[in-house]
Parts: structure tokens; C-alpha cells; sequence
């Protein structure tokens, strides 16, 4: 189902160093000292590279960092405080006024105001796409500084075929960024189909506890260097020890949580195909592109309008209405909610979301149990 190295082996190396501790250990501190001038004339001149201070280096997020390098099959990862801290810090690493981004049509909301209100007043032109448009077009990404991507993408979880759109962007020498939080590494490597740069809203299926912000992003050597020496820094949004290590002990379960998650997102969608009140069902599953090994709990229904969304919302007993997604629990939001924020750059007015679609996730709770909590609420908010 996966080559995602397994995480009990990739962790014997980090805890032989740590005298046989079975999770690594919580460094909670801001600073490391030195022994002698010269030990820290060696550092400040970069001729060793041991902890200095916490916001840019800490033994904890480094142990959690090297995870996910090794899960994603990328050379060096950096964690930060949230996956909005992970988006941002990369971004702001590679572009510059004038640069040009193509972006995935259904990017998260939340990246697309990044794009909207702090990076288009800056000079940095952006311009939205379709799945179809990326892969099929080979000029698309003639002139652009970096294709930003997501697959499936948000929302409405459109997937793409990721090794023509990374031969696109190496032709036209456009640096391609993935949000792979949807699929995790489990059901998606994106650097093995030529993807540049892997990121991930670690809060989502690498925490998996809904107990965490966090976000990590994995790459070459020389990208990650780059993050590191400008943005890392600079902007400040380090990720914290005790985040790390919550990190790590998530990783520890990724592999079996997803097989779960995507057991009771199998069995929604064969029981939703037969349902009349359902138009469209978007979960994609294992194979429907390639690279793409599994299908993650984190789908969207459109009803017909036969059904009455307020109802349906207010009918459902084990799903919760939140935002975020990714933990035990199951979530229900439905579209209406988002198309009703206030304010500008509302993305899902701006792609055209159907006021009658209603995103799940689909926890760890017995799948029956959801499935009769799910049914019961329909068929109680049908008009």
C-alpha cells in the first residue's frame, strides 16, 4: 500500500543516542551554551552547526524534522509553528515583486488570502488554475516563478497527475511547492514524482490528535537552506520542543490511523453512490492518479436540493461542526458556513462552490456508528 519507511525502525537511530529512551526527549530551552571561546567562535563562523538558540535550532523539532525528511523522501525538512507558518515562510523564501505564481483553482482558503492580501499588494502576480490546465498544458508554466499545488486540492479534491505537472515546471524552470496534508506521506510522496518542495499543516494527519499547530516543510538541502537562512529565522515562526515531540509520537501511529481513516471513507463512498439525495461524491481513492496510493478520510458530499443543510448539520450526533480535520474525531462543515464568512477573498465564492456541498471528516470512531449517525441525520433533513 505504501513505501513510507517504517517510523519504528527510522526512530531506533534517534533514540540510540538518547540512552534507550523510547521517545525522544522534550529540550525545553531557549538557549544552548558553550564550553570555550573557541567552541563558540567554531559555531557564530559555521564551522559547526551544534544548537545555538531554540527559535532556529533545538534537538527535539530536529529529531521530528529528520521523520519526516526520511517518511517524505526528501533531503532535509523544517518545522514551523503552524502550517500557515510553513506556507508563508516558504513562500516569502523563493519569491519576489514582479514574480509570477500559477496556483491550483480550490487552494485553501486560508493560503489564498496569503496570496490576496500580502503577497498581490506586494507585486507578486498570481493567477489560478484548473487541475486539467496544469497537466495538459505544457506552456502554462512558461514565465512563472512557482507553480503552487495542491492535489487533491481543497474543497472539492480535485487530484492531478504531479510527474507531468513537475516535467512541466523543470522545462520552464519553475520551483513546484505541494500542500500534501491531504494524503500524508502514507498515501502520497510528492518529491518521487519531481515535486521540489513537500509541505504539510502538521495539526492535520501528522499530529492526529487534534492537540497541535504545527507546520513542516521538506525539501533538497538547498532549498531547506534557503528557508533556514532567511525566513526561518527572520520571520520567527519556530516550531516548539514540546509541538515536536507531540509530532513525533503522531508519527508513530500515521500508518495505522490512515489505514482506519480510509477503511470508513471506502465504505462511505460505496453507501453514498446509492443514496438519491447525493449529486457528487469527491474522495478520490488509490491509483486515481498516479503517485496517489490511498484515499484519506477528508471527503465532500454535494446534495440535491432536496436536502435541507441546516437541518442535516443540526441533525448528526457524532459529528462535531468545526473547522480543521485530521484527529479521532469526525467532522461535519458544511459549505454554506464558508460561503457566508465575512469580509473579502472569500475563496469558495471565488471558485464557485455549491451551496449544497457539506465537507466530512471521517474520524476514528466506529464506521457503522458513523454511517448510521450520517443516514439517520439525512433522511430526518430531506424536503
Amino acid at each position: 500500500m505504501s513505501d513510507m519507511p517504517d517510523i519504528a525502525t527510522v526512530l531506533a537511530s534517534v533514540l540510540a543516542e538518547n540512552g534507550g529512551a523510547v521517545t525522544p526527549p522534550i529540550v525545553q530551552t531557549s538557549l544552548f551554551s558553550f564550553e570555550s571561546y573557541a567552541a563558540f567562535e567554531a559555531r557564530m563562523s559555521g564551522q559547526t552547526n551544534t544548537a545555538i538558540y531554540t527559535r532556529v535550532q533545538n534537538p527535539t523539532v530536529g529529531a521530528f524534522e529528520d521523520l519526516m525528511a526520511q517518511a517524505e523522501a526528501g533531503e532535509a525538512a523544517v518545522g514551523f509553528a503552524s502550517g500557515m507558518a510553513a506556507i508563508s515562510s516558504t513562500l516569502l523564501a523563493f519569491v519576489k515583486p514582479g514574480d509570477r505564481i500559477a496556483c491550483i483553482e480550490h487552494v485553501y482558503p486560508d493560503t489564498y488570502r496569503f496570496f490576496e492580501r500580502i503577497l498581490r499588494p506586494f507585486g507578486v502576480e498570481i493567477e489560478y488554475h484548473t487541475a486539467s490546465a496544469f497537466e495538459e498544458d505544457p506552456n502554462l508554466l512558461s514565465g512563472v516563478a512557482i507553480a503552487y499545488l495542491e492535489s487533491p486540492s481543497s474543497v472539492i479534491f480535485r487530484p492531478m497527475n504531479l510527474s507531468r505537472v513537475a516535467e512541466h515546471a523543470r522545462h520552464h524552470g519553475a520551483i513546484t511547492i505541494i500542500d500534501n496534508s491531504w494524503a500524508s506521506p502514507v498515501f502520497q510522496r510528492p518529491i518521487t514524482s519531481g515535486i521540489d518542495i513537500v509541505l504539510h499543516s502538521a495539526s492535520k494527519y501528522i499530529s492526529g490528535h487534534s492537540d497541535t499547530v504545527a507546520g513542516v516543510v521538506v525539501s533538497s538541502h538547498a532549498y531547506n537552506a534557503r528557508i533556514r537562512d532567511l525566513t526561518l529565522p527572520l520571520i520567527g515562526a519556530k516550531l516548539a520542543p514540546f509541538e515536536a515531540f507531540l509530532l513525533t509520537r503522531g508519527l508513530r501511529t500515521l500508518k495505522a490511523r490512515m489505514m482506519q481513516h480510509q477503511a470508513t471513507a471506502d465504505l462511505f463512498v460505496d453507501r453514498l453512490a446509492s443514496v438519491p439525495q447525493v449529486r457528487e461524491i469527491n474522495s478520490p481513492g488509490a491509483n486515481s492518479v498516479p503517485g496517489l496510493m490511498g484515499r484519506s478520510g477528508l471527503m465532500s458530499i454535494e446534495f440535491d436540493d432536496s436536502v435541507d443543510i441546516r437541518a442535516f448539520a443540526d441533525a448528526v450526533r457524532l459529528f462535531r461542526l468545526g473547522v480543521s480535520w485530521g484527529g479521532f474525531e469526525s467532522l461535519l462543515l458544511p459549505a454554506r458556513v464558508g460561503l457566508a464568512q465575512a469580509g473579502l477573498h472569500n475563496s469558495m465564492q471565488t471558485f464557485g462552490v455549491s451551496p449544497n456541498l457539506v465537507r466530512l471528516n471521517l474520524g476514528l470512531e466506529d464506521a457503522e456508528d458513523l454511517w448510521a449517525d450520517f443516514e439517520t441525520a439525512l433522511i430526518a433533513s430531506v424536503t
